[in-house]
């Protein structure tokens, strides 16, 4: 039988009311259906998600389904389907999103047409009845860039600001230099080291049109939507990328975005802590104050001298302790 050119990796967990949506979607890209190989991991559900994932396995010229007895959380499912890539290109997808018909062979022909490491892609956000076209925030489309040159600017959004593992297609070279792989154990942030060390260490990308990935939002039940004490991982996170920039050869440059980065997402975090069981809502907090005071200071007050009022005034007490 004529080997998978490429793979989707599918991790989900208690997602059996999404997840045939999501592998029906896999069986329109390709007219040829050796084409694509599934991996489905099964993070611990606890609902049907295992025995669907099954089931849809049988509609798949090649596909594998993994199971974890308890959940290990997203970073490890995706590694776990890193393990068992077949042919040349690979990409995600969570088990409550669902892709347009014909995308991954738009995807496929850009990758390799371009001779990119990866590219990237708008998206849709659903929320409910509304969707919305969230555009990949970066000017040119269809033109092989350097990775770095899509780092800054430190003030705008670029494409480290918009980490989604799913929002693409990536060559299997970037398994080979160690650059696909997610922290163990993050269940939150894990985006945002991994698109950092993908954006200064691969060689070539681009920013293309596609068929779109339709990404759900606000689900009950949703990490996202959790005040619980998986979100600490973000300060973990966001450590890791202070440590992968740091250590760059341009970290002069780069850190200014990192420091940014960091500070607007950790004025994000203790808005939400707001929400939080007491326990969790100070760790939060330690956490963050422990993240801001690796911060250059010179940085971190030029950062905050940009940022608006309310932001400014949530990070304040928090910096002061840092200081």
């Amino acid at each position: 039988m004529r080997g998978a050119s490429m793979t989707v990796i599918v991790p989900a967990k208690d997602a059996g009311a999404m997840i045939g949506t999501t592998l029906e979607t896999l069986t329109r890209q390709f007219d040829d259906d050796r084409a694509l190989k599934l991996v489905a991991v099964d993070d611990g559900s606890r609902d049907r998600t295992g025995e669907i994932m099954r089931q849809y396995a049988e509609r798949f010229a090649h596909a594998e389904v993994l199971r974890n007895e308890v959940p290990r959380g997203l970073a490890t499912a995706r590694n776990q389907g890193l393990a068992h890539v077949e042919g040349d290109a690979f990409c995600f997808i969570d088990g409550d999103d669902w892709m347009q018909p014909g995308r991954l062979p738009v995807l496929a022909r850009a990758l390799h047409g371009l001779g990119c490491d990866f590219v990237r892609t708008d998206h849709v956000t659903v929320t409910g009845a509304d969707r919305r076209l969230v555009r990949a925030p970066f000017t040119h489309r269809g033109v092989v860039t350097d990775p770095r040159a899509a780092v800054l600017p430190v003030e705008d959004r670029s494409m480290v600001d918009y980490p989604y593992a799913w929002a693409g297609l990536l060559h299997r070279r970037v398994i080979d230099e160690g650059l696909a792989d997610f922290s163990d154990g993050l269940f939150t942030a894990e985006d945002r080291p991994w698109i950092w060390r993908l954006h200064l260490h691969a060689q070539r990308f681009a920013v293309v049109d596609a068929p779109h990935l339709l990404y759900r939002r606000g689900l009950p039940g949703s990490l996202s939507q959790a005040p619980d004490a998986r979100q600490l991982h973000f300060t973990r996170a966001m450590g890791e990328v202070l440590d992968i920039v740091t250590s760059d050869r341009e970290a002069e440059r780069m850190l200014p975005k990192a420091v940014t980065t960091v500070l607007a997402l950790s004025a994000h975090h203790l808005v939400r802590s707001r929400r939080m069981p007491a326990t969790v809502r100070r760790e939060m907090r330690r956490g963050i104050g422990d993240l801001l005071a690796r911060l250059p200071r010179d940085q971190t007050d030029a950062a905050i001298a940009r940022f608006d009022g309310p932001r400014r005034r949530v990070l304040a007490r928090t910096l002061r302790g840092a200081r």
